[in-house]
């Protein structure tokens, strides 16, 4: 079996909800990390990559239909890359990442690009479709970004739960109270002060695309 390296990693940083992301369509983020991987490489020949696979655990929006295939192509590189979209909600990015790994180890592919993109301030309210032309009953508009939507309504209430509700029966469960969870938010937190600070993050993170232009 053939061993998997990675050859360089790079992302942008994080946005708040609303906040300074909230203007870049999740495509155009994708595309902006697989140009910038490709230039970090130097002299590789993009023909040479057998496949961009992407993590994305909403999929409901400007990145639905196969985000990776769409970044791949925005990005300029060969039309004949192929690409894949994973979805495994909070874990995609890291499945994404062991697929490529299985398919290198397993002599399927030699150079797989990687990534993950999600943009919860551009996720849509979406429409059911009626059964039935013209409707009497109002619909509800539903808001993607965020939990579980569409539910089939045969499935148990507990285990469409929010990830919000799954928290707060984890810390009831184990008996984690709202001072610990607070010291340990607060050493995460100083814990990346101190690496950024220490430069450790300066060459895994590039400035954001700048969003584009609304055509007239």
């Amino acid at each position: 079996m053939t061993e998997a390296y990675v050859l360089d990693a790079v992302r942008t940083p994080f946005g708040k909800f609303g906040g300074s992301l909230a203007s870049i369509r999740p495509d155009d983020l994708a595309a902006h990390i697989v140009r910038e991987s490709v230039r970090r490489a130097g002299d590789l020949d993009p023909h040479h990559i057998d496949e961009v696979i992407f993590g994305n655990a909403n999929g409901a929006g400007e990145e639905n239909r196969n985000v990776a295939r769409m970044a791949t192509l925005l990005a300029e590189l060969p039309v004949e890359i192929p690409g894949t979209t994973v979805n495994r909600l909070c874990g995609s990015s890291l499945d994404a990442t062991m697929i490529a790994s299985r398919q290198i180890a397993c002599g399927d592919a030699d150079l797989i690009l990687v990534g993950g993109v999600e943009s919860m301030s551009r996720a849509p309210w979406v429409l059911p479709k009626t059964e039935r032309p013209y409707p009497a009953a109002n619909l509800e508009a539903v808001n993607t970004a965020l939990g579980w939507r569409l539910v089939n309504k045969n499935m148990p209430k507990a285990w469409t739960v929010s990830l919000g509700e799954a928290t707060e029966q984890l810390a009831e469960k184990y008996g984690v109270g709202r001072e610990r969870q607070d010291e340990f938010a607060a050493e995460s937190h100083r814990l990346a002060a101190q690496a950024w600070k220490q430069g450790r993050y300066d060459d895994l993170v590039v400035a954001g695309p700048a969003p584009a232009r609304a055509s007239r």
